[in-house]
């Protein structure tokens, strides 16, 4: 039996046992639960190895890239943003960004970035790394880049691109990079050991991710926008392991942090507005996370999605919960975050094994389903 470290309130023991199963029949090599009730920190927990060959313990302060978990991140610096009045999601991007304005996204508004429904989920422009790392290369070809279908009108999972597209905006709008304005107005206030664009003095202590045996660039046969989409930018598991990687900003995808940091975060958009002793925006301003942008089956997920702004949000095709107001997303390979503002409750779980979901598997639904459980 793999030991768990941490802590764990008694009243959410299940927490604790969904974990330890994880690791017992569903394959976890190391892993990291948290969660958060009504802005208090009630499981914290991890456990196995860092690495493939499983010979370093995942420790306390072990993180790892949660790739598209990190979506959530750079939504809510456009929250933040928007709180502030600095922001306006109706507003057309040209307003901040003006280059953009070509090719057919002359009306593109701020709330597409936010929902995935601006027509720009992949590029023609081949962007293989290292060219993705370079964020005025990025940012400039996709000012470019015509729109795959009528921005507005449906969702199509925004799979890379969406970090550069938001973190444009939120360039234009402070000056600093997505990552620079991150962590100083979110990540250290709130006192989260997550990172977009990490310095090398933590490289010794990120964990190994454990690809799946395909991805979706792999599996992106055709010309549908879905493999379009996956085909450029592609997704390639083992970049997570380099340097260049790691020091890049990549808003939708190379973050890194564990379920502690993850929860840490989020904390502040679940219990509406203020955790861990800061305000960090109002409460109609987390509430805002639930205005509708789209509904229906997603152009590159192929699933019913409904999003708001930056989240999915749980829908009778896609239950997260019992409430009403839960939004979510999660990570290709299983890193998972969920936020219910109706019982102030966070669960996040991450991990380095991963599997080929693109949105969270089973490990990290059962987590979920036990944190329920245990209210």
């Amino acid at each position: 039996m793999t030991t768990l470290h941490g802590t764990c309130d008694p009243k959410f023991s299940a927490v604790r046992e969904a974990l330890q199963n994880n690791f017992a029949t569903l394959g976890d090599v190391g892993a990291s639960v948290a969660v958060s009730l009504e802005g208090e920190m009630v499981v914290d927990l991890w456990g196995g190895h860092r690495d493939e060959a499983k010979t370093l313990p995942w420790e306390e302060d072990t993180i790892v890239n949660v790739y598209s978990t990190t979506k959530t991140m750079a939504a809510l610096c456009a929250l933040l943003l928007a709180d502030r009045g600095q922001l306006d999601f109706n507003a057309k991007v040209s307003q901040y960004w003006p280059e953009f304005a070509q090719n057919g996204k002359e009306n593109v508004e701020v709330r597409h970035f936010m929902s995935h429904s601006a027509g720009l989920s992949g590029m023609d422009e081949p962007v293989a790394p290292p060219k993705v790392y370079d964020w005025d290369l990025m940012v400039d070809a996709l000012a470019r880049q015509a729109p795959w279908w009528e921005p507005g009108t449906a969702s199509g999972y925004h799979a890379l691109t969406q970090g550069h597209l938001i973190g444009e905006v939120v360039r234009r709008i402070t000056g600093q990079s997505i990552g620079q304005f991150f962590a100083q107005e979110i990540a250290e206030p709130l006192g989260a050991d997550f990172h977009i664009g990490t310095n090398d003095k933590h490289f010794d202590r990120i964990g190994e991710l454990i690809p799946p045996a395909t991805g979706p660039a792999q599996a992106a046969i055709g010309d549908s926008i879905a493999a379009r989409t996956f085909r450029n930018p592609a997704i390639d598991a083992s970049h997570s392991r380099t340097a260049e990687w790691r020091r890049a900003e990549i808003p939708a995808a190379n973050g890194h942090g564990n379920a502690r940091s993850v929860v840490r975060v989020q904390t502040a958009l679940a219990n509406l507005g203020s955790a861990w002793g800061v305000d960090l925006m109002s409460k109609a301003g987390a509430q805002r996370v639930f205005e509708e942008q789209t509904n229906g089956t997603d152009l590159v997920l192929g699933v019913p999605t409904i999003f708001g702004l930056g989240y999915g949000l749980s829908n009778p095709a896609m239950p997260m919960g019992p409430n009403k107001h839960i939004a979510y997303w999660g990570g290709w390979g299983g890193s998972s975050i969920v936020i219910d503002q109706d019982a102030r409750l966070c669960v996040s779980y991450v991990m380095n094994k991963m599997e080929a979901d693109l949105l969270g598997d089973m490990r990290g639904f059962g987590i979920l389903q036990a944190a329920y459980a245990s209210l």
